[in-house]
């Protein structure tokens, strides 16, 4: 019995080593899904670059730069508006005063504009309302630039006139493109009153404390009054022309700068809401 026990075994044996056991095949881990990035063109776009200004609403401003006192408002142009008040008959035949011209037009802010003749004919192109006054000037650096009003209000040059229907024409440029004008004088120390604005939708309108157009120019370029960087300034008409309102509705006010020896003027810009 014993040999056979024996030849069973050598027969599993011999069988097992014929017909190994079939190896199971073991999947390969897969490796993570790596989401390949969008082509260029589409590819999500950056949001879109927010205007400079944040401005909420006008305010008065009172501060000093480089010495030189400043008064004046700031204002958003999309809230806000300009609009040119002209007295055809000549200065102070309808106003005698920045406060009277911004009541009359129920504005909250006001300060004298262009410069006129001896004679009170404005000294270059001034449209008021669509209303024509005067005529481009093309020679005289007091004349270098246009306040365009509207939709999209701008200081531009001359050399650029609009077709808004509030225009002023003024200078000479204290600023452009953060820049102080070069060649302005340093001389005649005076008050002087000017626009400014900071490209996009920030204003102000402003009063000074005596000082030169140079001094001015270089204290102005670049800075920050009432919220506004001013990228480009006109100066507007000084000395005993100066004239500036703001209303008790406006936070910071009431404030008028006029001293009793200035003289009438022939037109102002008076701010309004939209």
């Amino acid at each position: 019995m014993l040999w056979k026990t024996a030849l069973t075994s050598l027969l599993f044996v011999s069988c097992a080593a014929r017909h190994p056991a079939e190896a199971i095949p073991i999947a390969a881990p897969k490796p993570e899904s790596v989401q390949a990035a969008p082509p260029a063109s589409q590819a999500t776009p950056p949001p879109p670059a927010k205007p400079e200004t944040a401005l909420q609403s006008p305010r008065a401003v009172q501060t000093s730069l480089a010495g030189i006192s400043i008064s004046g408002v700031s204002f958003d142009s999309r809230s806000h508006r300009l609009a040119v008040a002209d007295q055809e008959a000549g200065p102070g035949s309808k106003w005698p005063d920045a406060s009277h011209a911004a009541k009359a037009y129920r504005g909250i802010a006001a300060i004298n504009a262009g410069f006129f003749t001896p004679e009170g004919k404005p000294l270059g192109l001034v449209v008021a309302g669509g209303k024509k006054s005067g005529s481009l000037n093309r020679a005289s650096s007091l004349g270098a630039g246009l306040f365009s009003g509207g939709g999209s209000p701008t200081l531009q040059r001359r050399e650029h006139p609009s077709q808004a229907s509030e225009i002023l024409q003024a200078g000479p440029f204290l600023a452009e493109s953060g820049q102080a004008t070069a060649g302005l004088s340093p001389k005649s120390s005076t008050a002087r009153s000017f626009i400014a604005w900071d490209g996009t939708a920030g204003w102000i309108l402003a009063r000074t404390g005596p000082c030169s157009l140079a001094d001015l120019a270089t204290a102005l370029a670049g800075s920050e009054i009432g919220g506004v960087k001013i990228r480009s300034a006109l100066n507007l008409d000084g000395g005993r022309s100066s004239d500036l309102w703001i209303s008790n509705s406006v936070p910071g006010g009431p404030l008028h700068e006029r001293p009793i020896w200035n003289k009438p003027v022939r037109n102002f810009l008076i701010l309004l809401p939209r």
